[in-house]
């Protein structure tokens, strides 16, 4: 939101660059980009164009966003065949910070894991301090331009303004750290490249949604380390990562997904806590209405000031009982889950639960089938419409 002073201003500076399109015959996409630019300087005013200097494009407003009833867009980012990979996509500019209607609630519990966790879940070392501030700049400049009902900067005082929280916080005093945790419900990992090695190592980070991690196993260490646990990462990844880390530009940021299949809805889950015991038996009488999907939908970019790259994510749980209506899903996940490769699907830790997924997606697969909705000589594959399914934009409305 800006300020009404903003808002005179902005609509004088509109007239004018509407007299100046019709003069010079400017096109209407080249006045649109322009206007684009000047809004940005205006949510922000005293903020960095982030666009400008990144050369990726701003996002684009929504003005009858409604927090309550937003929900995020249905990842399922299943693959077959199925092989440890990246799976990197090119980052659509609208969909870098997504909100949705569970807004409020992870704020809340962000605040408490904080507040029970401490340093494993916000941690930074010296020399992190001028990336952490610009990442928290290029946030504020997102959320007032993507949500400009919901948010709101003053320049002038460098207030930010959480309308969705009825919160009000200087940032010249915040942490950045903290400013994120309290207003933005993703994890945000700063890496920063080591002099004397030429990798890039984890400087600061921000994580209240790691499950059998935290922060401080992590703080300090290079790409390979810190992905040690993951199957194949060293033998087909690690070389690969820390050479696209070196060279990855600030026009080009990226997003992905990992999936895994939980017993609730756990955020921030350590392996010495009771429910991970859980992981270790397979309950009967486990309903089947208990088990969630988790997407952790990452995204990766390089900030154009301090050369750091952010990573980010946010967990988002979905019932497994919702692919029953999703066309193709139940039989592509039924197909990685008997015969995708052990070691990975050990380490997703998905045996738990198994004994009461896999009958049901065999059920919805064939329900699916001869309901018409997928041939019966389909063959599993990964699916066109990646990471979603055929015909989701009927029931996640796109908001505008």
């Amino acid at each position: 939101m800006i300020s009404t002073p903003n808002a005179a201003g902005i609509v004088v500076v509109a007239v004018a660059l509407a007299a100046l399109c019709y003069s010079t015959n400017l096109s209407p996409r080249s006045l649109a980009k322009f206007l684009r630019q000047k809004a940005a300087l205006v949510a922000g005013r005293g903020l960095p164009d982030f666009s400008q200097l990144t050369g990726f494009p701003h996002p684009r407003p929504v003005h009858d966003f409604n927090i309550a009833c937003a929900r995020p867009r249905p990842y399922r980012p299943f693959r077959w065949e199925y092989h440890q990979n990246m799976s990197l996509k090119r980052l659509e500019p609208d969909y870098w910070l997504e909100l949705e209607g569970t807004y409020r609630e992870r704020i809340s519990q962000r605040r408490q894991i904080y507040a029970l966790h401490g340093k494993r879940v916000i941690d930074e070392l010296p020399g992190s301090e001028a990336a952490s501030k610009e990442l928290m700049e290029m946030v504020i400049q997102y959320l007032c331009l993507r949500y400009p009902q919901q948010f709101e900067f003053d320049e002038w005082t460098s207030t930010f303004r959480n309308h969705i929280l009825n919160s009000t916080v200087n940032i010249s005093t915040v942490h950045p750290l903290v400013f994120l945790l309290e207003n933005v419900p993703e994890d945000f990992l700063i890496t920063q490249e080591d002099p004397d090695t030429g990798l890039y190592t984890l400087r600061a980070a921000v994580s209240t949604s790691a499950v059998g991690w935290n922060i401080s196993q992590k703080i300090g260490k290079p790409l390979h380390e810190i992905h040690g646990p993951v199957p194949d990462y060293k033998e087909k990844m690690a070389f690969s990562m820390d050479r696209y880390f070196s060279k990855m530009p600030c026009n080009k940021p990226i997003q992905r997904g990992s999936w895994g299949l939980e017993i609730g809805e756990p955020l921030y889950l350590q392996t010495d806590e009771v429910d991970w015991s859980h992981r270790q038996h397979q309950n009967p009488n486990l309903p089947l209405s208990d088990i969630y999907m988790r997407v952790d939908w990452q995204t990766l970019r390089r900030l154009p000031k301090s050369r750091a790259i952010v990573f980010n994510f946010k967990a988002l749980f979905t019932p497994v009982t919702d692919f029953r209506n999703e066309p193709f899903i139940p039989k592509l996940l039924l197909k990685v889950l008997l015969e995708g490769k052990k070691v990975i699907l050990e380490y997703k830790g998905t045996w738990h639960i198994e004994h009461k997924v896999i009958p049901a997606l065999r059920e919805w697969a064939k329900e699916q089938e001869d309901n018409g909705w997928v041939p019966k000589d389909w063959q599993e594959r990964t699916l066109n419409e990646d990471p979603f399914y055929p015909g989701w934009e009927k029931h996640y409305p796109i908001p505008t």
